[in-house]
């Protein structure tokens, strides 16, 4: 049975407010609707890093208590980090930040580690997709183009991978790119299949 056949049944939520990820889940063909609920992106300080990102997006998940949802609603949330020398970078506050985050991102590679989960009020399951990013070296002057251009402050680790600088610095990924735009597409497309018919 296709996906689109078992999510008929439900209101698909997508609970982002990352225009990426709408665009991912437009493209995937998935009816839905956009509800977030603010919620404090913290974590444990002794979590290791590779957990962080499917616990923030379980987090985001539980801030649907189920007196909220209906038992026809399946809610999608996601949370994407970026890790470079076990470092993780968070979304950028200012240009300045921004040009730090870039900076020691340069000449290195990166992982870039989305967390999704999905919920009815019956079933809660997360699932974590990781991509290795390797950058050239920037120059100063690429690094503040961007930065001034792009304004990148929605963006873990200050960058968006479909933007100029994707196009310019990348060198090469291992994994998958739609990843490193916040949704792992064909990961998603499996796991809903698996969520919904078990």
């Amino acid at each position: 049975m296709m996906l689109h056949d078992l999510l008929k049944p439900y209101d698909v939520i997508l609970a982002s407010g990352s225009p990426r990820r709408r665009e991912l889940l437009t493209e995937m063909g998935i009816n839905f609707t956009i509800r977030t609920i603010p919620g404090d992106e913290i974590f444990p300080s002794t979590m290791p890093i590779h957990q962080v990102a499917g616990y923030l997006s379980e987090q985001k998940a539980v801030a649907f208590t189920s007196d909220e949802l209906n038992d026809n609603q399946l809610v999608i949330t996601a949370d994407t980090i970026v890790v470079v020398e076990n470092q993780i970078l968070n979304k950028p506050f200012n240009p300045e930040e921004a040009y730090d985050m870039l900076e020691l991102l340069s000449g290195k590679t990166h992982l870039v580690i989305t967390g999704v989960t999905l919920m009815t009020t019956v079933k809660t399951h997360t699932f974590s997709v990781t991509t290795e990013v390797v950058f050239k070296k920037l120059t100063p002057d690429e690094i503040r183009y961007y930065v001034q251009n792009y304004k990148p402050f929605d963006k873990a680790g200050a960058y968006g991978i479909q933007e100029w600088i994707g196009h310019v610095a990348i060198e090469r990924i291992d994994g998958s790119y739609f990843n490193v735009m916040g949704l792992p597409t064909h990961r998603l497309y499996e796991e809903l299949i698996h969520f919904l018919t078990k």
